[in-house]
C-alpha cells in the first residue's frame, strides 16, 4: 500500500522521514503541502484519524500561528479546517498516511507502524531473543 507522504521543502523532520521511508523501502508518494495544498476534505479525514486532534496538527512554531493563537479556541472547525488550508504554514509536517494509518511529525518509533506486519513481527522476535 502507498503512502501519501505530506511535506515541505525547507523541513528537516521530512527530510528525515523520507530517508527512513526509502531505507525500509516503503512505497510513498509525496507531495508539497505549499504548492499542493490539502484541502479542507482531506485535512477532515487526517483530523478523523488522529488521536490527539486539531493540538497534534497544528504547528505552533509557526509564524501564522501566533497571528491566530487567540482565535484558534473560539473557531468552529469548519472555520478552524478553513483556516488551515488556507494557511498550510500552520500544519505540523510530515505527515504520513494510509487508508488507517496516520503519523504527523518524525518520530523514529511510531513510524515503524508502516513497516509491513511480517517485518515488524520477524522484528519484535529479534529483539525478544536478544533480551533472553
Amino acid at each position: 500500500m502507498t503512502i501519501q507522504f505530506l511535506t515541505t521543502p525547507s523541513c528537516t523532520s521530512c527530510r528525515k522521514a523520507k530517508k527512513w521511508l526509502v531505507e525500509h523501502g516503503i512505497e510513498f508518494k509525496e507531495r508539497n503541502m505549499f504548492a499542493n495544498p490539502l484541502t479542507r476534505d482531506e485535512l477532515k479525514q487526517i483530523l478523523m484519524l488522529s488521536e490527539t486532534g486539531t493540538d497534534g496538527l497544528i504547528s505552533t512554531r509557526s509564524y501564522v500561528y501566533d497571528q491566530y493563537k487567540d482565535k484558534i479556541n473560539s473557531l468552529t472547525i469548519g472555520d478552524l479546517l478553513t483556516l488551515l488550508a488556507a494557511h498550510p504554514e500552520m500544519i505540523r509536517r510530515p505527515i504520513m498516511i494510509d487508508h488507517n494509518r496516520l503519523q504527523i511529525g518524525f518520530n523514529d518509533d511510531e513510524i515503524r507502524c508502516f513497516l509491513p506486519r511480517k517485518v515488524r513481527k520477524s522484528d519484535l522476535e529479534r529483539m525478544i531473543r536478544n533480551v533472553q
